[in-house]
């Protein structure tokens, strides 16, 4: 390749190339050792367009201040530990890039609602489990124990797959009006974890599971205003499947 050809293709490189521009991001701080409620707080990060949010936090908390509290494991969308309100939306900041949020204010990051905040990103996820553990998440069988591989039909695994996507992370659940306004709802993550195996062919506790989600604080609450579809990351349909075992329970007279 002649220099000319060379210097071309080093400049056309060079214009391609991202370049990293400075980024406001208001966080909402909450720490009760120190003052009893929250409060917003700036910070200015130079990111790349692809970089990404959970990038841009540990940019803050390495650099600028080492307090900020958030959770994070991972880093790539299958721990579901760093789900966050950012710009008014449930979502992972490992996954969520910096390009795709579209404004020219400041980004701005909560923790997610519904559960207790503990320290400023952080909130007491227990509620959200012990609303899981109590839909029995864990197949149950009578019988023997088998002696070989289960078998099932790629028919009989469609009925439920979609549903085995969950990472808990919580961004449905708190995404979902009903549970903002009363902790006692199951809520869309434990209904997800129930259908997994209600409609599960080697499952026998369907019937039991169901009427768990009879109550008053079960699938009844839900109003089907699609948030927790749209907050989950990893595209499960959930109001279908609350609608499924609502279905299941009418048919089986609940």
């Amino acid at each position: 390749m002649s220099a000319t050809a060379t210097e071309t293709s080093t400049a056309a490189a060079a214009v391609d190339a991202p370049v990293a521009t400075d980024v406001t991001f208001k966080i909402l701080r909450f720490n009760p050792e120190f003052a009893p409620e929250a409060y917003w707080e700036e910070f200015v990060v130079s990111c790349f367009p692809t970089d990404r949010v959970l990038t841009a936090l540990e940019k803050i908390k390495g650099e600028q201040d080492g307090s900020l509290t958030f959770r994070r494991s991972c880093g790539h969308g299958i721990c579901g530990s760093d789900a966050m309100r950012i710009n008014g939306k449930n979502r992972l900041a490992c996954k969520t890039l910096i390009k795709d949020l579209k404004t020219s204010k400041a980004i701005t990051v909560e923790a997610i609602k519904g559960l207790p905040q503990e320290k400023d990103l952080i909130v007491d996820m227990e509620p959200f489990f012990k609303a899981y553990r109590e839909v029995m998440p864990f197949l149950v069988t009578e019988g023997h124990t088998p002696t070989r591989e289960w078998i099932q039909s790629a028919d009989d695994r469609a009925a439920f797959d979609d549903t085995t996507k969950c990472i808990l992370c919580a961004a449905c659940t708190t995404s979902c009006p009903v549970f903002w306004n009363d902790g006692q709802y199951f809520g869309p993550a434990a209904i997800v974890g129930a259908h997994r195996f209600i409609f599960d062919s080697r499952d026998d506790a369907a019937a039991e599971r169901l009427q768990i989600l009879n109550s008053q604080d079960g699938v009844w609450r839900c109003r089907t205003t699609f948030n927790c579809t749209e907050a989950c990351p990893r595209g499960i349909q959930i109001t279908d499947a609350i609608r499924e075992v609502k279905k299941a329970l009418m048919s089986t007279g609940g």
